[in-house]
């Protein structure tokens, strides 16, 4: 079988499949098993495809079209310019995220240059934050902690992979392993991007999301807002004076996540909407 007719078939697998790109993912599939860019595919339509590989696709696009998220199914995800390594078990990570990333970078730039700061990222999935800060600022220490295996060690993974000696993963449970460890007042920034979904509303969620990515890594218990109370809580002990608080938060919690740092006693509480609007980021000073 040749490219074009692989590529047709695989199209008439996953149009009618909802939120699936089908004619663009059927490309990326190809590409990926042919270790080749997609464009490569528009000029060699007629080219013969192995077996092996065909076989291989149609598993793929079986796998899809019961939704297996693409990230999952090709191990790799784009953020921030960085191809991070993903497997189910691990939150994938999102563009929107990219937004609280690109607000941290605009204030090391503006506070410390190139001097010498400390950040923690609280439950790094991917490490994608954790990651994205180092690679931009190696005077930077980074620490990204979590409590379960599967996210440490594909952070781990990914910070090897990008050969970045500036931060580290660590096992905690918010700040427990941190409490015997000389970090009282360490940090320069913290940042979380924690789970925020209200429980109830995780069954609503498309399917690829809640059928295959981690529940611990979506459900912010019963109003979604359990992981601000705590985070906000106890950084502040971790927190250096002045120093920055950044969360990202769901589209309409904003107000709720203001009034819990409010009450926490922070200081200079700013929210920042995406580029659609909504509620995206929460920062705030010690």
């Amino acid at each position: 079988m040749v490219v074009k007719d692989l590529l047709l078939e695989g199209v008439n697998e996953l149009r009618l499949k909802k939120d699936i790109n089908a004619q663009l993912e059927v490309r990326l599939i190809l590409s990926y098993l042919l270790k080749v860019d997609k464009s490569y595919l528009y000029g060699h339509s007629d080219e013969e495809i192995s077996l092996e590989i065909s076989e291989k696709f149609r598993d793929i696009i079986a796998l899809r079209k019961k939704g297996t998220p693409m990230a999952y199914i090709l191990n790799e995800k784009e953020f921030m310019g960085m191809n991070l390594f993903v497997e189910e078990g691990v939150l994938i990570p999102r563009g929107d995220t990219e937004i609280i990333v690109e607000y941290i970078i605009e204030y090391i730039n503006n506070i410390f240059g190139e001097n010498p700061f400390s950040l923690l990222d609280i439950g790094i999935g991917s490490g994608a934050i954790s990651l994205a800060i180092a690679k931009n600022f190696p005077n930077g220490n980074i620490i990204g902690i979590d409590f379960f295996e599967k996210p440490l060690k594909i952070a781990e993974k990914n910070r090897v992979s990008l050969e970045l000696e500036n931060v580290k993963f660590i096992k905690s449970n918010l700040f427990s392993s941190l409490n015997n460890n000389n970090f009282s007042n360490y940090f320069d920034i913290i940042v979380s991007n924690p789970p925020y979904i209200p429980e109830a509303d995780i069954e609503e969620l498309d399917a690829d999301v809640r059928g295959f990515e981690p529940k611990e890594a979506l459900s912010g218990g019963e109003d979604g807002l359990d992981f601000y109370r705590a985070i906000s809580k106890d950084a502040k002990l971790y927190l250096k004076e002045n120093g920055l608080l950044v969360y990202e938060i769901g589209y309409n919690q904003a107000s709720s996540v203001e009034s819990i740092l409010s009450h926490y006693g922070y200081k200079c509480i700013n929210a920042k909407n995406d580029l659609e609007d909504r509620n995206r980021l929460i920062s705030a000073m010690k």
